[in-house]
């Protein structure tokens, strides 16, 4: 498969004839801060060994221009050797050595070398990102998880500015206007996750110190940085306290001192995910860094990330797999370890599986219902098939199994395995079978069965109640019903709740069992009282969607907010937004659940998850005959609960934000307007930056907000920030010319960062602007091919996503997208399932639709 794909049996066949030494890599960015400068010098050498003397090879790289290649002592002519996507050579020794010489573009996309010129300050700043294969916009290497090698990187940079890199800097040498860092060399690490950070950052140091078993002491400098126009934001201490809490738990649970030297943690523009896992030098979205006024969740969810990439030091960083089939091996763990570390550490974030259960897992229900899914090992064909799978199966149903797996065979047992599987596979790469072995050893039991049914087949199972009840009302029999294409066995267990003297919904009894097949006894519930709620799963120990039984759906439309325990409760609103996806609960209903029950709820991110599906259910799901009536509700609901919360709570900003999302009418906004300017006021609520923008975006979407007071608003809040919000509030005003400049801005034109490309099409996308949007459906399924082909796969995964017209709910998309995909069997595989993804969400709001009009 030429070009810049990369097939599996490709990596294979190179796998099989060499194993790479080492890698210098010369990096020249001191033309970094000339923004007329696109390109940097990169000078690689790698030291390989092959096994079949003769044979040819290929390393990838991709790059402007190749200015040599030298294969052990030989010129090479880039002309012949360079198609613009691989390095071939030919004629290879038992030994290599072989050296690459290229001029590499800085990135705009976040792929790759990218640069960022703070609007505030005009200062430039760099940090790379790779994964799945971008290290190859950087320097020419081996691009492949299994090729492990120590990486040695000299950077040349401008003289004030400072550089960061996997590993500690062993000197620093000024010439001029410029000074060169020479990093020593990391321990034997994937292509994919090496790192360069550089620029005049703002840096926070700290220190860890480790009494190890052996008597000596492990050491590790400690440092977090950001933008210097950010640093009176960056609370370095809460950050750092985190990390040193992190790095106790995982040295307690896993037995391995963490192997990387160093641990820095940079808080970078425009990034395109969370963050990643570069051992000694992890990069982070600066979202992260809080410029105005969050909630709660907003901490925990940064402390989660924080765990989540510390873990990945251990599983991905010190063990790697294979290849991308495997990607799970190191992100469902660290994805499960995120939440589970938030507890065992003992950080202040004691309901981290609260917002599991309620946020991670409905990601993972999302992606496993659509025709797309996939097992949990995957299979990968090639790079572009890799990009797509970090998803919700790879990351959230991933960590939910390993969730069943510790209640299957024991958390002794499960880390037992973990500490063995890294002292036999360090610096190594892994596959399943890896890791079942350590599992049987520490447990006992035959996992390949369960392993056949929980990560190699696709698929949510739902576990629905069956109660019958004799005279008296006891129960004479309790049955679980497991529906799906594969029947799993799930360890669970059974809540019953029953109303106490204050009349709050709390648990009187509960069973755990196994559940197989298509119906399971529950033996111990017979003779006891009819509860009543049934909860299924309580304790969310197992992966599934749970039903209700009719009496119990029954009782929570009347006291859901009265469920006592938070984790139970968050189960419970998960299962009935489930049912409203499913078309099994109309849309209303759920609505009116959320204003009945959201402002009894006490977990901040379960109420801002409740906000978003609440609106979604009226976006989306609703009859459009009442989509009217239920935005008004909403605003209305969202307006009363602002108006009684505690001042200056967590609380009272989630609902100051859901009326932005939500306010329409003459009341809404023109409170929208005077918190703006000043002349209302809501006790303890601060209108602060952020909350500025969302409410500018409510009167930009209603077309009540002019260009020149958004102007206005852009020059007092002149940041990266600040000009995304200002792109979105363009895109979102209700006229023809705010959605073609929108369209035009990211159509036309390979010159926005992502960052801006998501602030265009979500602007766009309002759903309330849907006859707007709906000129452009023809357009978009015309131009998606030259979207895949002309674009690096982040934008185009970002257009095709975020232009699909998927609040056209008149079965005219539907048809559309329908005739696309028949008419193009041959497209990307990874474009096909893309628009497929978009296809089923669509036909899903569709069915939720009649639903609700039923």
């Amino acid at each position: 498969m030429p070009g810049k794909n990369l097939s599996r049996d490709e990596a294979q066949q190179r796998a099989s004839i060499l194993a790479v030494d080492g890698y210098q890599v010369r990096l020249d960015v001191t033309s970094a801060p000339d923004q007329a400068a696109g390109t940097f010098r990169s000078t690689t050498t790698v030291t390989f060994r092959c096994s079949r003397p003769g044979a040819d090879t290929f390393l990838d790289l991709l790059a402007p221009a190749v200015r040599s290649v030298t294969l052990n002592g030989r010129a090479l002519d880039p002309a012949t050797a360079y198609d613009g996507a691989r390095v071939h050579v030919d004629g290879l020794a038992a030994e290599n050595v072989l050296t690459v010489e290229a001029d590499c573009a800085y990135s705009r996309t976040g792929e790759g070398l990218h640069r960022f010129v703070d609007p505030v300050d005009g200062e430039t700043y760099l940090y790379t990102h790779y994964e799945p294969a971008d290290a190859r916009r950087v320097f020419a290497n081996f691009e492949q998880p299994d090729l492990k090698a120590p990486f040695t990187f000299t950077v040349t940079a401008p003289a004030a500015w400072d550089v960061w890199s996997n590993a500690p800097h062993e000197t620093v040498a000024a010439d001029g206007g410029a000074r060169t860092w020479e990093f020593a060399p990391t321990r034997p690490i994937s292509t994919y996750l090496t790192a360069v950070v550089a620029g005049p950052y703002h840096v926070a140091r700290d220190h860890y110190r480790r009494e190890l078993a052996d008597g000596t002491a492990l050491e590790i400098p400690l440092s977090a940085m950001c933008r210097r126009s950010l640093a009176p934001y960056f609370d370095a201490d809460e950050i750092l306290g985190v990390t040193k809490l992190g790095l106790d738990f995982f040295h307690e649970e896993f037995d391995y001192p963490y192997p990387f030297g160093k641990y820095d943690q940079a808080f970078v523009p425009e990034y395109n995910i969370g963050a990643m896992e570069n051992p000694g030098c992890v990069t982070f979205r600066e979202e992260y860094v809080f410029r105005s006024k969050v909630t709660d969740a907003a901490y925990e969810a940064r402390a989660n990330v924080i765990l989540h990439e510390m873990a990945h030091m251990w599983f991905g960083d010190l063990v790697t797999m294979r290849w991308w089939d495997d990607l799970w091996l190191k992100e469902s763990f660290a994805d499960f370890m995120g939440s589970y570390g938030l507890i065992g550490a003992r950080t202040r974030y004691s309901s981290a599986w609260v917002t599991f259960a309620n946020q991670r897992k409905a990601w993972a229900y999302r992606q496993d219902q659509f025709p797309t899914t996939h097992p949990i090992t995957a299979d990968i064909r090639d790079l572009e098939d890799a990009k797509l799978n970090f998803d919700g199966i790879t990351y959230a149903k991933g960590a939910s199994v390993l969730k069943q797996l510790v209640a299957y065979v024991g958390s002794e047992a499960f880390f037992e395995g973990a500490r063995r599987y890294f002292k036999r596979h360090a610096f190594g790469n892994t596959e399943l079978g890896d890791l079942l072995e350590v599992l049987e050893e520490t447990s006992g039991r035959d996992l390949k069965s369960w392993a056949a049914a929980w990560l190699q087949t696709s698929g949510v199972n739902a576990l629905t109640p069956q109660v019958t009840t004799d005279a008296e009302g006891r129960i004479t029999e309790l049955a679980v019903l497991q529906d799906g294409d594969v029947l799993r066995p799930h360890r669970i267990a059974v809540g019953l709740y029953d109303r106490d003297a204050d009349g709050a919904l709390v648990r009187t009894g509960r069973i755990e069992l196994d559940v197989t097949g298509a119906r399971t006894v529950v033996a111990e519930a017979a003779g006891l009282p009819r509860p009543a709620l049934v909860l299924f799963n309580d304790d969310d120990l197992t992966y599934c969607k749970i039903r209700f039984d009719e009496e119990s759906l029954e009782n929570l439309r009347a006291g859901l907010g009265d469920i006592r325990d938070e984790l139970a409760r968050a189960l419970t609103w998960s299962a009935v937004w489930n049912l409203t996806r499913d078309g099994l609960m109309p849309a209303r209903d759920y609505v009116a659940l959320v204003l009945r029950f959201a402002g009894q709820e006490g977990n901040i991110g379960v109420l801002q998850s409740l906000h978003a599906q609440a609106k979604t259910a009226v976006d989306l799901y609703a009859d459009p005959a009442w989509r009217a009536e239920g935005g008004r509700l909403l605003a209305d609901g969202a307006l009363r609960e602002l108006r009684g919360a505690v001042p200056g709570s967590d609380h009272q900003l989630a609902w100051a934000r859901f009326l932005a999302q939500t306010a329409g009418g003459a009341e809404h906004l023109g409170l929208v307007r005077g918190l703006l300017a000043g002349s209302a006021r809501i006790d303890g609520l601060e209108v602060d930056q952020d909350l500025r923008w969302s409410l500018w975006l409510a009167l930009a979407a209603a077309g009540q907000a002019t260009d020149e007071e958004l102007a206005a608003e852009l020059a007092a809040d002149n940041t990266a920030s600040g000009k995304r919000h200002h792109t979105q509030c363009l895109a979102a005003r209700p006229t023809a010319e705010a959605k073609a400049a929108a369209w035009s801005a990211v159509i036309d034109s390979d010159e926005l960062p992502s960052a801006l490309v998501e602030a265009n099409t979500a602007g766009f996308s309002i759903p309330a602007q849907r006859d707007l949007a709906a000129l452009y459906a023809a357009p978009y399924f015309k131009l998606l091919e030259r979207v895949w082909a002309e674009r690096s796969i982040e934008i185009a995964m970002r257009i095709v996503g975020g232009f699909f017209p998927i609040a056209q709910t008149d079965g005219q998309t539907l048809a559309e997208a329908d005739a696309w995909l028949a008419g193009h069997p041959q497209a990307a595989p990874a474009l096909r399932r893309l628009v497929l993804e978009r296809r089923d969400d669509l036909a899903r709001a569709l069915r939720a639709q009649a639903c609700d009009r039923s």
